[in-house]
């Protein structure tokens, strides 16, 4: 049950429901009118832009329906009937958040504990059913990363994981790249040694939000593969360090990778990225990417490398990983924006392939968010 009251000046709606009393600013709801006039039917895009709706619109009369609510605008003389759940789920009177790095109430940063119950997918289910490939898509983007298990073991097998979700973005390093690891090789190319936990390609701009790597050999012993949330780990760094977390929230950093003959990749950008509000949207952390750091005032240079030290020792704390083995035919994708990967070392005999690829967020969030909106209307028919 709602109710709707206007302000004496006909510039502020209140409509008092479930969640208690949420305000609405005249030129805001006419802006976000769906009506024929304001937008097509088919995609749901505005028909029309601010300018075509007067500077002086204020709303003359509203009346509540059940969960519709009726308001008739002027100048215009125009009514438009809005859905009360619509209000809500869209309203903004709401408080600033209370400290910055705030995150969604869809996004669950995590640590260590989180190895018991690793977000799993049967690929070849997947491929078949929708409901399977919501579900493993709710938890990738709930948690940042997902595993893949039951796929096919050739070359190329990733491009069908891409094909779940999005497309495949190419980059200087071409479609798919390959992760060759031998024990004990005879080319240091192929070395099994560790690798610190990293987001990949922080040079570029913008950065591949999502990388997928796929396991096609696996005789070797060791060389598990590591993810920390990246999120999690900013956090940890806000609340153990106030200052560090700012330090490197507050300035850019700078990437660059010039390894190949034509290819000069750099990048401007906060190790820890926030919205304006305070969101936490991103964290970039490699350091065999990092270039000399330049655009941190002399007087905050100490404090940001001790914070820098310090967001590479809370990522480097076995407490903040979680790991786990591919096999032929599994596989696994990160956010590239805010979960880190790394691989253990290798010890023993034989050999470790992989191929990797990069996708973008846009992509798996759009087949997700498709997919709820499917699922809603189907519940409500």
């Amino acid at each position: 049950m709602f109710d709707a009251q206007l302000d004496p000046t006909g510039h502020i709606l209140t409509l008092t429901g479930p969640d208690g009393p949420q305000r609405f600013h005249a030129m805001w709801l006419r802006d976000n009118a769906w009506d024929a006039d304001t937008r097509a039917p088919g995609n749901g895009q505005r028909l029309v832009a601010l300018r075509d709706i007067p500077a002086d619109t204020k709303m003359t009369k509203v009346a509540v329906s059940d969960d519709r609510i009726t308001v008739s605008f002027s100048p215009e003389g125009k009514t438009i009937t809005y859905e009360a759940g619509w209000l809500s789920a869209n309203a903004y009177d709401r408080p600033a958040p209370a400290q910055k790095g705030w995150t969604s109430a869809e996004i669950e940063p995590w640590d260590a504990r989180l190895m018991g119950s690793v977000p799993v997918g049967d690929f070849a289910r997947m491929t078949q059913d929708d409901a399977a490939l919501g579900d493993w898509l709710a938890l990738v983007n709930r948690y940042g990363f997902g595993k893949l298990e039951n796929g096919p073991i050739e070359d190329g097998a990733l491009f069908k994981v891409v094909d779940l979700f999005g497309y495949v973005r190419e980059t200087n390093y071409g479609r798919k790249f390959e992760v060759r690891t031998e024990v004990n090789p005879t080319n240091l190319a192929f070395t099994g040694l560790g690798l610190q936990a990293h987001t990949d390609n922080p040079y570029r701009d913008p950065v591949p939000s999502v990388q997928v790597l796929y396991c096609l050999e696996s005789s070797a012993a060791g060389g598990e593969n590591m993810v920390v949330d990246g999120f999690a780990a900013a956090l940890r760094l806000r609340d153990e360090y106030p200052d560090y977390f700012t330090a490197l929230s507050s300035y850019c950093a700078r990437f660059e990778y010039a390894g190949e003959d034509g290819v000069c990749l750099q990048s401007r950008r906060p190790m820890i990225e926030l919205a304006p509000d305070g969101e936490l949207i991103a964290v970039r952390f490699n350091n065999r990417s990092l270039a000399a750091v330049t655009d941190v005032p002399f007087d905050k240079m100490q404090i940001y490398y001790a914070a820098y030290r310090r967001l590479g020792e809370i990522i480097d704390d076995p407490a903040m990983e979680v790991t786990f083995r591919l096999e032929p035919g599994e596989a696994f994708v990160v956010d590239n924006t805010r979960v880190l990967h790394a691989r253990k070392a290798y010890s023993g005999a034989g050999t470790r392939w992989l191929q990797g690829c990069y996708s973008d967020k846009d992509g798996l969030r759009s087949t997700y968010a498709a997919m709820r909106r499917a699922d809603m209307k189907e519940a409500a028919e």
